[in-house]
């Protein structure tokens, strides 16, 4: 017997059976009803197929085809994972995978570019987030899965993918050449960029996050002779990842209260994670940049911090991704990435297609700074003029040019992250004076 028949035979046991079993059909009113005539429709173009497509094609094929067309038409996050891709998705949590490093979507039967990993083929080829990929070396993503697609852009370390750019601003598509590598994701970039202000990048959301997001506060702490005066979380361009790790990472800087909520039909989609008495930097004021690219787990952690006022979200509107996946593994080591609930923020707020309003909107404008007197608008300063007296303590001349270097730099070459350490400096200085 083949599959199809089978599995046509087993639905009609199935619709018989629920059918025999209802004793009293007043009583079982809100019992759902297998839709036998679209059963039949299904079989009838089942059959057609087999009969008449150009190409012999196997029942296993079509019936795979037929479950990933089910949940592609649910929404753009829900997929059939076969074993390969199954396995993929476990190597990509835990921190390494092959591939472009891109997070991708769905949108209008193209390939979107939710947003590129750091430091990773994609984002020094300059793939950006919001880019619609519409081919892969050439051919047309129309009409293919997006899991489809990913296994394209998969392959062998150094090989070349060719990909197809609709991009916004531009006025037709462009080609953008791509070597695919293996993606090892370092998520956690930690420095100081100032005495007492320190900067923490999360690329994404892992099994490890928390863990190292703790070492490099510590580390930090440590560098800085607990003498703190400002955090700047950057989680722009973060596409998520592991819920338990973005509700990990929130705890680090609340000490009380909800952190997020989700709510979907089953029982287990119905959950409360609230934050523990253990905040790592009481009363540290926290800038948190955010823009198109930071989605999922990067909305929440920056929903959590904004609803509970512990930090000021700067940047842009988030992505808008307020979904939450369930991996359920079947019995033949494929797996279903189901959409089983929305998460929302500690003030009920759903963040699904509307994403995460910055309380200071700051667009990352390029700034062309080629010296510091292109700072002070051209303006000549005492120190141009010719013959000018020397100020007797030399350090601080130097203390000041190097800021004044530094603050070029920042500007030329990340303008929110330099308004960002404007905004700490002012509130620690307000704090300094309020205390």
């Amino acid at each position: 017997m083949s599959i199809f028949k089978k599995l046509l035979f087993t639905i009609l046991l199935v619709f018989i059976t629920s059918n025999l079993t209802v004793a009293n059909p007043e009583e079982e009113k809100d019992v759902d009803m297998l839709p036998l005539n679209e059963i039949r429709t299904f079989t009838e173009i089942f059959s057609k197929i087999k009969d008449d497509y150009v190409e012999s094609i196997n029942d296993k094929k079509l019936l795979e085809n037929a479950i990933r067309g089910m949940l592609q038409g649910l929404d753009p996050h829900s997929a059939y994972l076969d074993k390969e891709a199954y396995r993929e998705l476990q190597e990509g949590t835990s921190g390494k995978f092959g591939g472009l490093g891109i997070e991708v979507g769905y949108e209008d039967g193209f390939v979107k570019v939710i947003s590129p990993i750091d430091d990773t083929p994609a984002q020094r080829a300059g793939v950006k987030a919001g880019d619609l990929i519409i081919k892969l070396d050439g051919k047309s993503v129309k009409g293919i899965s997006l899991m489809e697609a990913v296994k394209i852009m998969r392959g062998k370390p150094g090989s070349e993918i060719v990909l197809t750019i609709l991009r916004e601003g531009e006025e037709k598509p462009f080609n953008l050449p791509v070597v695919r590598d293996v993606i090892t994701v370092k998520n956690i970039k930690a420095e100081t960029i100032e005495p007492g202000f320190i900067y923490i990048r999360i690329s994404n959301f892992q099994t490890h996050t928390v863990d190292n997001m703790r070492k490099s506060l510590k580390k930090l702490k440590n560098e800085n002779t607990d003498n703190l005066k400002g955090l700047v979380l950057d989680l722009r361009n973060n596409p998520g990842g592991l819920l338990n790790a973005a509700v990990g990472v929130s705890d680090l800087f609340l000490s009380n209260g909800l952190i997020v909520y989700t709510e979907g039909r089953i029982k287990d989609s119905k959950l409360k994670f609230t934050a523990k008495p253990t905040e790592v930097f009481k009363n540290i004021p926290i800038v948190v940049l955010v823009n198109g690219g930071s989605a999922s787990a990067s909305e929440i952690v920056a929903g959590a911090l904004q609803d509970h006022k512990r930090a000021i979200i700067m940047g842009e509107r988030t992505f808008g991704k307020g979904s939450v996946q369930t991996i359920l593994p079947m019995s033949d080591e494929t797996a279903l990435k189901l959409t089983t609930a929305r998460y929302y923020t500690p003030s009920g707020r759903s963040i699904q297609a509307s994403g995460i309003e910055p309380d200071m909107i700051v667009k990352n404008i390029q700034f062309n700074v080629t010296n510091s007197n292109n700072m002070n608008n051209g303006l000549i300063k005492e120190a141009d003029l010719s013959g000018h007296l020397d100020n007797e303590i030399a350090e601080n001349n130097i203390d000041v040019d190097k800021k004044s270097e530094s603050n070029s730099s920042l500007v030329e070459n990340d303008y929110q992250l330099y308004e960002a350490i404007n905004l700490l400096k002012g509130l620690s200085i307000h704090l300094k004076k309020a205390g």
